[in-house]
């Protein structure tokens, strides 16, 4: 986590007393990212204050907001036209609309932004908001000249798309999926996407998820970041994505920003698939310790827009199991979690709701949204991450297919993976008596928590835990 985020993190209570069901009551912020996938800019403003502040969320994460290509698929956003902040989901004035209210609920926004290349070849003609554009030729933005060429010499020619993922020259110089590859080594490019970046923060952003940065060198990379002038004060994220035997790797990066962690994905996959989740915290716990990012530069996360939907992660569909591994990913102190929701697909290029005129429906206007970042069990998981903080873990229990942990003396977890209810006994530092299980429970009006509860005896917790369930503990949430 870089220092931009651990700042506003350990801000340990945030009064949002408009946000907050009693009216009065301090919300503990975490630095959990609710990333919003595709969701248009009015619905995000909306869930910020009615349900990512008042949860404690510390950010939400925006689909790319610039100009893009036409088309109801949701890659189209992913192929920038020009940096003009009119898209699918919504106009410029919309999007600093939602960043302003956003802010004001206590969520800071962070826009995924696309600055790798720009459009597809076979993608010329006219932008979603009417810039007319022709492959490596993006009228008052860029030209042929500023994008790479492929001449002959060391490497051979790549003649367009990388194929090579273990040559680092072809990765970061080749066209990605016949994307038009920025040279963003040539100091007119990299001005321009800095211009962009700061644009975005001159609008109240608070950061970014830098997409593809893999294609980037870390070297170009830290060079636009470093012409960013509030780039100290933004928080960034950024793509790259480990593979076996590739010379490019996360490390890399970190001098710039966190990292995504797909490693940590992977993990969480095969462990709850695999029934094998105890094994996540024996020892020092999945971490560093299993060859990932060290956890104050790593990005975690259960899945992504691109891992639920080519099967490399667990994602929504898999139901209980998902649940579990965000409980998990939100109580475990490893790396700056990444909450996904977005829509229910069978296409896996499918994009979202949208209207006649192909602006998103957001979840008021169309159904088929998952709402995983409003569902009590990931919601109120990350209302015990904040409430945690940075207490340490302590008392750690494990079965083959199931866990439990105290967060110190303010949080407590049990994880039953298995398909057959099991019976627990677990040390806690927790005080003892009685408390709510806030992984079942739902908050009332009146600020209130409706839900089972559980008995901390003799500084332990003896519980029945139902299949695929949780029982989550906080030293400030009783009956």
């Amino acid at each position: 986590m870089n220092s931009r985020l651990v700042t506003a993190a350990l801000g340990a209570a945030v009064l949002l007393a408009a946000c907050t069901p009693s009216g009065t009551e301090e919300v503990e912020r975490s630095d959990a990212i609710a990333v919003l996938f595709s969701y248009p800019w009015d619905a995000i403003a909306e869930e910020c204050e009615t349900t990512l502040g008042p949860a404690g969320y510390g950010y939400v994460q925006t689909s790319p907001p610039q100009e893009h290509i036409q088309g109801t698929e949701w890659w189209t956003y992913y192929q920038p036209v020009s940096y003009d902040l009119n898209s699918r989901m919504g106009s410029e004035e919309q999007f600093t609309a939602m960043v302003e209210r956003c802010n004001a609920a206590g969520v800071e926004v962070l826009a995924d932004a696309v600055i790798n290349h720009m459009t597809a070849q076979q993608h010329g003609g006219v932008g979603f908001a009417g810039t007319e554009f022709e492959w490596k030729n993006y009228p008052g933005l860029y030209d042929e000249s500023d994008f790479h060429s492929y001449p002959d010499g060391d490497h051979l020619a790549c003649e367009g798309d990388i194929s090579k993922y273990h040559d680092r020259w072809e990765v970061q110089t080749c066209q990605l999926l016949g994307l038009a590859d920025l040279n963003t080594g040539k100091p007119e490019v990299q001005a321009t996407i800095a211009g962009y970046l700061q644009d975005l923060a001159d609008d109240g952003v608070a950061g970014f998820r830098i997409d593809a940065a893999k294609h980037i060198s870390a070297d170009e990379l830290a060079e636009i970041w470093k012409q960013v002038p509030s780039h100290e004060e933004l928080y960034s994220v950024l793509e790259v994505i480990r593979g076996p035997s590739e010379p490019i790797v996360p490390e890399e990066y970190v001098a710039i920003g966190d990292v995504h962690e797909f490693g940590y994905a992977r993990e969480l996959r095969a462990k709850f698939q695999g029934g094998q989740i105890g094994s996540l915290v024996e020892g020092e716990g999945i971490g560093e310790s299993w060859g990932l990012l060290p956890s104050d530069s790593a990005g975690v996360f259960v899945d992504n827009h691109d891992t639920e939907r080519n099967g490399e992660t667990l994602n929504y569909k898999y139901g209980a199991r998902y649940d579990l591994a965000q409980a998990f990913t939100l109580a475990w102190p490893y790396g700056t979690p990444s909450i996904h929701s977005g829509y229910e697909f069978t296409d896996s290029d499918a994009g979202p709701p949208q209207d006649g005129d192909g602006y998103v429906l957001g979840p008021d206007a169309a159904e088929g949204w998952t709402g995983k970042h409003a569902q009590p069990q990931v919601a109120n998981m990350v209302g015990f991450r904040g409430h945690v903080q940075n207490a340490e873990v302590t008392d750690i229990w494990s079965d083959t297919n199931a866990l439990a942990f105290s967060r110190g003396e303010l949080g407590f977890i049990a994880i039953n993976n298995g398909d057959e209810p099991i019976e627990i006994s677990a040390r806690t530092p927790l005080p003892d008596g009685e408390y709510v299980n806030v992984y079942e429970a739902v908050r009332t009006e009146d600020g209130t928590w409706d839900g089972p509860t559980v008995t901390v005896s003799g500084g332990a917790v003896s519980a029945s835990i139902a299949a695929l369930s949780t029982i989550a503990l906080r030293s400030d949430v009783s009956p």
